[in-house]
């Protein structure tokens, strides 16, 4: 059976959101989507990039894997690339101005990485995953002994490291290079709301808007 759950929400959108933006659903069926932003981000059901960006239908182009994750771009004709086709089309057909990499606190993915977790199963897809960035992990050094710091060390590098990834695609370096596409690092605090922002420049995050602003 669907879930009750479910139901119940696609209900309240027909009866509230959606009445308020049938026009817009409608012209986005006839002329189709053009987001400016792309969004690679977490599965974790926490970090809704649209609840997050307050965002409406058509406005933001979202994938979502474990980690928020860019592998690099190969040419590996035996493998499927879902995250880099996102990405492709994004570029290449939709013409996005900016993607954001946007990381999170308490996630388990870099937490797997951060205990050096075993593999979940002999087929495990977690981990194969996840070994993108154990050189990352490793390349933090030793942080002390203050888990919870060393963790949010590797989430942010994590997002550092997929912001620079992005920049293997050719398609995307050439955008890049051509000042018409922006990369940007962001990363959301699951229980306080707070949003950072990597600066381009220095690589430090910093608040999207003053603390005072977040209730």
């Amino acid at each position: 059976m669907f879930p009750d759950r479910l139901v119940q929400g696609y209900r309240t959108f027909l009866d509230g959101r959606f009445p308020g933006e049938r026009a817009r659903y409608e012209a986005l069926a006839e002329v189709g989507q053009s987001p400016e932003v792309m969004v690679i981000g977490c599965c974790d059901s926490r970090v809704s990039p649209e609840v997050i960006f307050d965002a409406g239908p058509g406005e933001l182009f979202v994938v979502r894997n474990v980690a928020n994750l860019v592998p690099p771009c190969e040419d590996d004709k035996l493998s499927l690339h879902g995250t880099s086709a996102a990405i492709q089309f994004a570029v290449e057909v939709l013409k996005v101005k900016h993607i954001v990499v946007m990381g999170h606190a308490l996630c388990g993915g870099v937490r797997a990485v951060a205990e050096a977790r075993l593999p979940v199963s002999p087929d495990d897809f977690i981990g194969r995953w996840m070994s993108q960035v154990r050189h990352v992990a490793e390349g933090l050094g030793d942080t002390g002994p203050d888990f919870t710091a060393r963790l949010r060390k590797l989430e942010l590098a994590v997002v550092e490291h997929s912001v620079q990834q992005l920049l293997t695609f050719p398609f995307v370096r050439a955008r890049v290079d051509a000042g018409e596409l922006t990369l940007h690092g962001a990363y959301f605090g699951v229980a306080t709301g707070r949003l950072l922002i990597r600066d381009p420049q220095s690589g430090e995050f910093r608040p999207c808007v003053s603390d005072a602003a977040i209730p």
